[in-house]
């Protein structure tokens, strides 16, 4: 079967994949979803092959459709690998990094990491996705991302998986509250009390929602919020109490009202990797981008 195979079509097919969703793979392909599913039956009558299968849910992939994502990205992360080792032959060439991280190290370790990256390299575009450190594993084996950003006890087998920082989680409260007469609390305790929380969403939130069921008590969360300095402001304004890293913790207290003590519980803290299949055989500019993050951090202790 002679095929000519088209790099459009491995992007798009990759996006769809990772969404589920022809309309939400069309947004981030950023084509029309008639133009999207003209292009996928086009590939499919070509191929002669049933790629994704369609429901009203969404769509699923076929067993022809995992082999031809898997292919499509081992070629997408060739072609990165190519445009990096080009690069320093060609000022101003463009790369794609694609990093996945979890809660935390999206809000607190990559920032700055990222900020001086992009001012060195200004034509390199960087795709941040948040998820929890579980499915980060999953994303980089399968090559949905180049570099991951994971913490805790989690199995890495199939990965290089390089420490670079250690991060503990506190308990945060208004100042009085009867959890900080004592210098630390266990996160079962706490559960008697109302929280103010991110959004169901966010993979902070879903690991302690598993750390309460796995204490077989509820979580009752006040309020839900969407960034850690709003949780510090509702904190101080009485709306419950928290649990945070201690790194954002100490950026955002300020001058608010609230205290903080430390959790008891061994998840609270977390040691922090940057993991890849295979470090050597990324572009030139994601692994440059890992050492970056190594580096500024390898002498860092528990923040």
């Amino acid at each position: 079967m002679a095929v000519a195979f088209d790099i459009t079509d491995f992007r798009l097919f990759v996006n769809i994949a990772e969404t589920r969703s022809l309309t939400r793979g069309a947004e981030r392909s950023f084509l029309s979803v008639p133009a999207v599913s003209n292009r996928i039956k086009n590939l499919e009558d070509t191929l002669g092959i049933r790629l994704l299968q369609r429901s009203s849910q969404g769509v699923a992939l076929t067993t022809a459709g995992e082999v031809y994502l898997r292919h499509a990205r081992v070629v997408l992360a060739e072609l990165e690998k190519l445009t990096g080792e080009l690069q320093q032959f060609a000022p101003g060439l463009t790369g794609q990094l694609r990093l996945v991280g979890n809660t935390t190290a999206i809000t607190e370790y990559l920032p700055p990491v990222i900020g001086d990256y992009l001012c060195i390299h200004p034509d390199i575009h960087i795709d941040v996705r948040e998820r929890l450190s579980d499915d980060i594993v999953r994303i980089v084996r399968e090559g949905g991302a180049d570099l991951g950003i994971i913490s805790g006890n989690v199995a890495t087998g199939g990965l290089q998986a390089m420490p670079f920082v250690s991060s503990a989680l506190i308990l945060i409260a208004p100042l009085g509250h009867p959890l900080l007469e004592r210098p630390d609390v266990s996160f079962e305790a706490s559960l008697s009390y109302s929280f103010v929380a991110l959004l169901e969403g966010s993979a902070i939130q879903i690991f302690l929602n598993r750390a309460a069921a796995a204490a077989h008590k509820p979580m009752t969360i006040r309020v839900h919020v969407a960034s850690y300095d709003a949780i510090c402001r509702m904190v101080s304004a009485g709306a419950g109490i928290a649990i945070l890293p201690k790194a954002a913790f100490a950026r955002l207290k300020g001058d608010q009202l609230i205290g903080s003590c430390a959790l008891r519980d061994p998840w609270a803290i977390r040691t922090f990797q940057v993991c890849a299949r295979d470090l050597n055989a990324l572009s030139s500019f994601a692994q440059e981008f890992a050492h970056r993050l190594i580096e500024r951090y390898s002498q860092s202790n528990v923040v």
